[in-house]
């Protein structure tokens, strides 16, 4: 949700979109995959414009639920400190590679949907690491390579991101949040109670299928 909120920000602002997308053997890729192909249709992105990037060494890596299956995913409620669903280094990685793509593509700016404050507590989510991130790459790219990293949501609540959704024409029943089904939403993850909750104080209804809604 908070991606596809970004990807539409980045429309309403007037710049042409292209896509990318990570397979990183997390538990929910197939869903997330078909998402991901599903707001690209909705946001008419040439197929050309799509970018699928499998990254299968997240699984060697392991040390997060989300990637390994011998760790639980947490369901008892948002916990404090990084929890276990944090994978090492993540968003450092993407953007690194959103980066080679984006000099590839002459892009100017990268969009990420990341969320500090109302976050479940990622390091690579503060606005400190983008900002040390956006300087690296342009340290490391060509000189004439000037890429800014939009986070238009990074200071929002989730019940204000639905509502910007809303706002920008977010197609909300296409996203998917939840860490661990693929057919309904479990509910009680961290990510389905933060969604939940946004849904909530938005004053609106989820319309994704959940398989509990007592989050």
């Amino acid at each position: 949700m908070d991606s596809t909120t970004a990807a539409y920000i980045a429309r309403k602002k007037g710049y042409g979109l292209v896509a990318l997308h990570f397979d990183y053997r997390q538990r929910t890729q197939q869903r997330e995959r078909k998402a991901f192909e599903a707001i690209c249709d909705a946001l008419e992105i040439d197929k050309s414009a799509r970018y699928v990037i499998d990254l299968p060494f997240f699984e060697r890596i392991g040390a997060s639920a989300l990637v390994d299956r011998s760790i639980d995913v947490p369901t008892g409620g948002i916990e404090e400190g990084i929890p276990v669903t944090y994978v090492p280094f993540r968003n450092g990685i993407f953007l690194s590679i959103a980066a080679a793509v984006a000099e590839k593509e002459g892009a100017e700016a990268l969009f990420i949907g990341v969320v500090e404050e109302d976050s479940s507590g990622y390091p690579d989510c503060r606005e400190s690491f983008i900002e040390a991130m956006e300087k690296a790459i342009n340290l490391g790219t060509k000189d004439e390579t000037r890429i800014t990293i939009e986070t238009p949501l990074v200071h929002l609540k989730k019940e204000d991101i639905v509502k910007t959704a809303v706002e920008v024409g977010v197609p909300l029943e296409l996203t998917w949040s939840c860490y661990q089904n693929e057919e309904e939403a479990c509910g009680v993850c961290d990510s389905c109670r933060l969604r939940l909750k946004g849904f909530e104080k938005a004053g609106l209804k989820d319309p994704i299928p959940y398989k509990n809604v007592d989050a």
